[in-house]
């Protein structure tokens, strides 16, 4: 067996016992409440669907649990962007189409999110390189400090401040930071000739997204990003999304760039007018539903609340 195999084989093993481990936990019978009471038996999670869909030119998608992975995979080329989490990576790195035993040319996390850099110590082993932007490390040493699971993480070993554009296989990867958003280290990722952009958490779907204000995410900087993005990237292209509710899905149009853009400015402006009214944070986080976005709204969790407290920190930030 080539070792790069052994590498694979091993870090596969290691997350299916993981999450062997969580299963047999998740069996366990919960203790009775009160002496001689039948225990409850626990919640079995429901198993994680997977699926890859083909794109273009090499180009497709691979959803499960967390943020989407984009991935090209051609006779000369093999790249991933993002990595979810140990269990998904596993599942994706079997099932690359055409992969076989061929190690990955490069792997491109869009930002520090567990979600999207969870997999990365399955990916590593079988990768020449793990590609963010600069500030990514940083982002993810003090969000895994938090968390207590430093010793989980696997971190990019090649960085950038702004572009890394390498041509792979015949195909162009082009990644790109255009400034502080849903974080300060989100990148977006376009094929060239595929002409598929993968936008990682800069787009949520018709969803209520996360402004994750405590590493430097800024809805301000957000909105302009997209703006950005809306102008200079191809309005043929395919879009690849983070995340995306159920009916709309992880794909799409790069109009729908300028829904979360009207969302967000939305958010703003509605947070905004409260303020004037002088009305306290706690009362413009009741709100249920954000007029006008319907689209976006989800009971459970509904995120809408901590999105209007990072739009309220935000705009009061100047008064303090």
């Amino acid at each position: 067996m080539k070792r790069r195999d052994f590498l694979l084989r091993s870090s596969l093993l290691a997350s299916a016992g993981v999450m062997a481990r969580a299963s047999l936990r998740a069996q366990a019978p919960v203790k009775s409440a009160a002496p001689g009471a039948a225990p409850k038996p626990a919640m079995v999670p429901a198993a994680t669907v997977t699926e890859f869909k083909a794109l273009r030119r090499g180009v497709g998608i691979f959803t499960g649990r967390g943020g989407s992975i984009g991935w090209l995979a051609s006779k000369n080329a093999l790249v991933a962007v993002d990595t979810q989490f140990p269990d998904t990576a596993a599942t994706f790195a079997m099932g690359v189409p055409g992969r076989g035993t061929r190690v990955f040319d490069v792997v491109i996390n869009t930002h520090h999110h567990g979600d999207h850099t969870g997999g990365n110590p399955v990916l590593k082993p079988i990768a020449k390189s793990i590609v963010a932007h600069a500030n990514v490390p940083k982002l993810q040493f003090a969000a895994a400090e938090k968390a207590n699971t430093v010793d989980k993480q696997v971190y990019a070993d090649a960085t950038f401040p702004e572009v890394w554009r390498r041509e792979i296989g015949g195909e162009v990867v082009l990644a790109q930071y255009h400034g502080v958003a849903h974080t300060s280290g989100d990148v977006i990722v376009l094929f060239e000739k595929a002409n598929v952009v993968h936008m990682g958490d800069l787009m949520f779907n018709r969803m209520y997204p996360v402004i994750d204000r405590i590493s430097g995410g800024r809805i301000k900087g957000w909105i302009a990003v997209l703006e950005e993005a809306a102008k200079n990237y191809p309005a043929d292209a395919i879009y690849i999304f983070g995340h995306g509710q159920a009916k709309f899905g992880p794909t799409g149009t790069r109009g729908d760039l300028l829904v979360l853009r009207d969302y967000l400015s939305g958010l703003l402006d509605y947070t905004a007018k409260k303020i004037a009214a002088g009305d306290a944070k706690e009362k413009i986080m009741a709100l249920e539903n954000l007029p006008g976005f319907d689209d976006f709204h989800a009971p459970l969790p509904n995120r809408l609340s901590t999105n209007l407290a990072v739009a309220y920190d935000e705009l009061t930030d100047k008064k303090r």
